[in-house]
């Protein structure tokens, strides 16, 4: 998988996820944000954590940690598979 299909994919899954359930589309700009975040780091604490810092910022509610944690360990799995994958 090459970095676009990676992007791709990455923000695919970032833009399903609905936390405050405004609907397709609603989270654009964070989710460009988390997408930056995840090539930051490769520690899902790390990335939860800025993940829901990214949200806050934006709607100034906030997310449950663990769901936050549940994200970020899928996103981190996505690039460590894409990484791990032959050419």
């Amino acid at each position: 998988m090459d970095g676009q299909q990676l992007n791709r994919l990455l923000l695919e899954t970032i833009g399903a996820w609905d936390p405050f359930g405004l609907g397709n589309g609603a989270y654009e700009v964070e989710a460009v944000d988390v997408l930056q975040a995840v090539y930051d780091t490769d520690d899902p604490r790390t990335l939860a954590a800025r993940i829901q810092s990214i949200y806050e910022f934006a709607f100034d509610k906030t997310i449950p940690a663990r769901d936050c944690q549940k994200l970020a360990r899928r996103l981190l799995k996505l690039k460590h598979a894409a990484s791990c994958s032959l050419p």
